[in-house]
């Protein structure tokens, strides 16, 4: 088996990473989501109109967080590969 490429393996990693913030974010957005939107709610314009869809809609943001824990999973497993 040869060794993947620095680029290769920092494609991996940024996946990789990608995957771990998703199913973090994923999972406090099922468990706990009025707090975890309350806690990004923002002053800044771009970041706050992430988060604004969420507010006062907890089941809103619990189905995105099981999206985002699904899509986080599937992503690290396509990475086992």
């Amino acid at each position: 088996m040869t060794e993947p490429s620095s680029t290769g393996i920092g494609i991996r990693r940024a996946a990789e990473m990608a995957a771990v913030f998703m199913i973090g974010d994923g999972m406090l957005g099922l468990l706990q989501p009025t707090r975890h939107v309350d806690l990004w709610r923002s002053d800044v314009g771009a970041v706050d109109a992430l988060v604004r869809p969420f507010s006062g809609h907890p089941l809103r943001r619990r189905a995105y967080g099981l999206l985002q824990l699904t899509a986080g999973l599937t992503l690290a497993a396509a990475l086992r590969r």
